[in-house]
């Protein structure tokens, strides 16, 4: 195998004419400067300079390994510049997993600043929702993901950075007879009929566990997965339901929304990043965007 290093010293060679004018250029004696040159050609096989009156000029084989070390030369330049640019944030790449409440009040303003603060970086985002991104992280596929940290995850190999608590609302009929109360005691919806707006999972834990300390379990006569959804079946009067603040987006014209409180439901947004991944300038951003995007949320 041909060494880089030698080759360059080759090109110097070339380039000054003689051994000597090639060592005062690298800073070397014309005796390591021939030892490298001779290293070379039993590395080529082939002799590479041959003697000119008091100087060298390449042979066939010498002239083809001095054009190659140019092109080493400035591919290793690209490479330096490119490296200098990654390290510092100007360029890269950066794989985000979201879900979808989190999407239009942290997501898109946070990717808005950092197109603005760092425009050469790629930014993939993918809506992870229902899928637990975790594993994308962990695994490398993901540099962050925004999550709601359920009771008993595996947290293995991630660090979770607080981004905001999100309070859920109740989401009353119009006409219901606790519409007209600004906050609501939870207790006082036990004997409704609820509308279940989410899956098993993070989101729908904060809700039993704050039913469960106000004393009841919800009945939950329809479930729909679905905030906006949910909201139709209460304006039909099918039942109550509770949102998180973030989900409730447009306001269906049959439901009111009010406060919850005794206890107040809660969940809690993070986001993950791999615990042994280096943050870089790129990533830092996007934290700090997002955290910037939570507090004005």
């Amino acid at each position: 195998m041909l060494d880089v290093r030698r080759m360059q010293v080759l090109k110097a060679v070339v380039g000054n004419g003689s051994v000597t004018a090639a060592a005062a250029c690298l800073g070397y004696t014309p005796s390591a400067v021939s030892q490298q040159v001779a290293a070379l050609e039993k590395e080529a096989g082939t002799a590479l300079l041959e003697r000119v009156g008091r100087g060298v000029r390449p042979t066939p084989a010498g002239l083809l390994l001095t054009e190659y070390a140019d092109v080493i030369g400035r591919q290793v330049a690209e490479a330096e510049t490119a490296l200098g640019d990654l390290l510092a944030g100007r360029t890269g790449r950066l794989a985000v997993r979201y879900f979808a409440t989190a999407g239009a009040p942290l997501v898109a303003p946070a990717i808005a600043r950092m197109r603005a603060e760092h425009p050469r970086v790629q930014v993939e985002l993918k809506l992870i929702d229902p899928e637990d991104p975790l594993p994308d992280v962990r695994e490398g596929r993901a540099d962050l993901a925004l999550v709601v940290r359920p009771r008993d995850a595996d947290h293995t190999g991630v660090r979770l950075v607080h981004l905001l608590d999100d309070p859920y609302r109740a989401v009353l009929p119009r006409g219901h007879r606790l519409a007209a109360q600004r906050v609501i005691d939870l207790a006082e919806l036990a004997e409704e009929p609820w509308v279940g707006s989410e899956r098993a999972g993070p989101c729908l834990d904060p809700q039993l566990d704050a039913c469960a300390a106000a004393g009841f379990t919800p009945d939950f006569v329809v479930e729909s997965e679905d905030y906006v959804t949910a909201q139709g079946f209460v304006a039909a009067g099918l039942g109550v339901s509770l949102t998180p603040r973030l989900g409730l987006g447009a306001h269906h014209p049959g439901v009111v929304v009010r406060e919850v409180r005794g206890p107040e439901p809660v969940r809690s947004i993070y986001a993950a990043v791999r615990e042994t991944a280096p943050l870089g300038p790129a990533l830092r951003g996007l934290l700090d965007a997002l955290r910037d995007a939570a507090r004005a949320g």
